[in-house]
Formats: structure tokens, sequence, C-alpha cells
């Protein structure tokens, strides 16, 4: 027996729990995201040892850890925000947020300690974020950590902004830089940026 079978619903019933809670379905259809991710490139043969780290556990940052090709890399899942969404004349375009739930004390890479929602540059290897809302399938796009954009907040210091990711970024269908529909081309790319800079 399944937990909707064991709740007694009908799917009805949760068809109507979850059109009528907004919040329940935007937190549902993260966790979708996540498993739909998972499903269609964490089961490559490429991929190996996966984790999915726990949510709660603010020192560690992005949502799953996996080895490629002898390297560990980090993935952090973020979903376009649904008013955010507007066809555009050749496709779709809309905004995905990519800060923390709430705000937090950070320790910045040079020693600096600061309150916020940002996330820190650098603090994952690569953000999938979920397209479902461009063409109601679960589609995603991969950009690099590094060349996401920083924030332009002017309550920050200059130095404090290049190490702060930006709250949001736009990401347009079909995909434009830094956003890319293979993520193994873009972990290639992180490969060997890592063995360059010798790390």
């Amino acid at each position: 027996m399944g937990i909707i079978e064991d709740w007694g619903l009908k799917i009805e019933e949760l068809n109507e729990i979850l059109s009528t809670r907004p919040s329940i379905r935007g937190m549902l259809s993260g966790f979708i995201a996540e498993y739909k991710l998972s499903k269609q490139w964490f089961s490559d043969s490429r991929i190996h040892a996966v984790k999915r780290y726990d949510n709660h556990d603010r020192k560690r940052l992005g949502d799953f850890g996996f080895m490629y090709r002898g390297l560990s890399y980090t993935i952090e899942v973020k979903s376009l925000q649904t008013n955010s969404v507007r066809t555009t004349d050749n496709g779709f375009k809309g905004t995905v947020q990519i800060d923390a739930s709430d705000k937090r004390k950070i320790t910045l890479p040079n020693g600096e300690e600061l309150a916020t929602t940002c996330l820190i540059a650098g603090g994952f290897d690569v953000l999938a974020v979920n397209l479902f809302e461009f063409e109601r399938k679960w589609t995603f796009a991969f950009a690099w950590n590094e060349e996401l954009p920083r924030s332009t907040y002017k309550g920050y210091t200059d130095a404090q902004r290049k190490y702060l990711l930006s709250t949001s970024a736009k990401v347009r269908w079909p995909l434009e830089p830094p956003f890319t529909a293979d993520p193994f081309r873009l972990l290639n790319r992180i490969a060997t940026s890592r063995k360059r800079k010798g790390g």
C-alpha cells in the first residue's frame, strides 16, 4: 500500500488539496524536481557515489554530491518562479531564485562574517534549474557557479559582493549562456579549470 492509499485519499482529493495550497505545491514541486533530476542524470554510468545532503545542514552547500571522472562535485537544485515565466517571440523567459530560504550568518573566503540570504560564490559547483514551468516538461538547465551573476546590492561592499551570488538570475528558452542543457560538457569544463589551477 502506498502513502496516498494509507492516508485514505483519492487522486481527486489530492489534486484539490494541492490546487488550493500553493505553498505546499511549490514545496512538493521542488522535491519532485530533485527526484526527476536524479533519475535523468545521476543514474548515468559516468556518475558515482551520489549523496543527498540534509536540507537543514547549513554548513554544507548544495543538494547533492557525486563523483565524476574521479573528481567530486556538488549541485544545487532550484526552480523557476512560476509568476516570472513569460512567453517570448521564440520561446520563454523566467527568473530563478538562487538564495537561501532565510538570512543566516556566513563566513566569506576572506574571513569576514556577514548575515545574508545570498549564497557564497563557489559554495557549490553546478546550479541545476528546473524548467517545468516553460513547457510543462521536467527538463533542466545547468550553470557553473563561477559564471553565475554576483550580487549588486548596494548594502554590501565591493569586497563582499565578489563573494556573493546574486539572489536571482534570468533564464531563457532556448537556453542562453551561462546555462546549458548538457551537464557533462559543463563538468568537463570545470574539471579542466581545476587541473589548470592544480585543484
